[in-house]
């Protein structure tokens, strides 16, 4: 079993854990302050980040149809009704490279409702940007529709804001599925201009993000950046993190028209993404 791997430079130091491609702890050494919440990885989640493949989040009665077939996904421990953010946070990946600031570990995976496939993930640290990038490579003979994202739990404290564009969001409904979208944000879910916001449970999504988002502290702030117009908002009462996960499609893509985001990909098709965390 490969321990946790300590890696830094002379901005920032990380500690990524193996036992589902988790980040540990992500710390800014210029301002002595930690980017992300620390996690022990002790139990699924308890971490800084952690990735989510081959879906983001939930999925509506944990099935889904691609062409004319209906796909069950699997059950995992995680979850009692949902297949929630897929399986490569709870799985072991095998180190594949590591240097001072940078690792690349790997996963195999294969269920039988079709999902089957080869990811990659790498963590590399450049100056004062933390670069997380995700390949997953289908290698079943029967097509099959993938998703991911990243889901960090960044510092936040009563003195901290965030900021963010979006041109409308998705409010949670039951088992924390999407009600339908709407233009109007809500003031405690509308970031479009800096705030703590409320200081209870909040888990939506938004369209429409323009791929950057900024967290601003007394003396550090964190700018997050993908490439996707879909972001993903969780906080709960009484906790100093606030998540913002980058995914590749909204919520329950998989039951909207035209299943937004989501790629269909044959026998060895590949899909990527990738994140940027910068600390200032």
């Amino acid at each position: 079993m490969t321990a946790p791997l300590t890696l830094h430079n002379a901005h920032l130091r990380m500690r990524v854990d193996p036992q589902g491609g988790a980040l540990l702890a992500l710390f800014s050494l210029a301002h002595q302050q930690p980017v992300l919440r620390e996690g022990e990885g002790n139990t699924a989640g308890d971490c800084g980040l952690f990735p989510m493949l081959p879906v983001a989040n939930r999925v509506a009665g944990n099935r889904f149809s691609q062409r004319d077939t209906e796909v069950l996904l699997p059950n995992h421990h995680a979850d009692a009704q949902f297949f929630l953010h897929g399986d490569g946070w709870l799985k072991r990946w095998a180190v594949e490279a590591v240097t001072d600031e940078s690792c690349r570990l790997r996963l195999r995976s294969q269920h039988a409702c079709g999902y089957d496939y080869l990811a990659q993930l790498r963590y590399e640290l450049d100056a004062s940007v933390l670069r997380v990038s995700l390949s997953i490579t289908h290698m079943g003979n029967r097509p099959m529709l993938y998703g991911c994202g990243f889901h960090p739990f960044f510092a936040f404290a009563a003195n901290s804001t965030v900021q963010f564009s979006a041109s409308g969001y998705w409010p949670e409904g039951e088992d924390h599925l999407p009600l339908a979208w709407q233009r109007d944000i809500p003031e405690e879910a509308d970031f479009t201009h800096a705030q703590y916001g409320a200081d209870r449970w909040l888990n939506v999504g938004y369209s429409g993000w323009s791929g950057q988002a900024v967290i601003r502290h007394d003396v550090m702030n964190v700018t997050i950046s993908a490439q996707t117009p879909w972001l993903m908002l969780f906080r709960m009462s009484g906790q100093s993190f606030l998540c913002l996960e980058p995914q590749t499609h909204p919520v329950n893509a998989h039951h909207m028209p035209g299943q937004p985001g989501l790629r269909l990909l044959g026998a060895e098709e590949s899909c990527h993404f990738a994140m940027q965390i910068r600390v200032d």
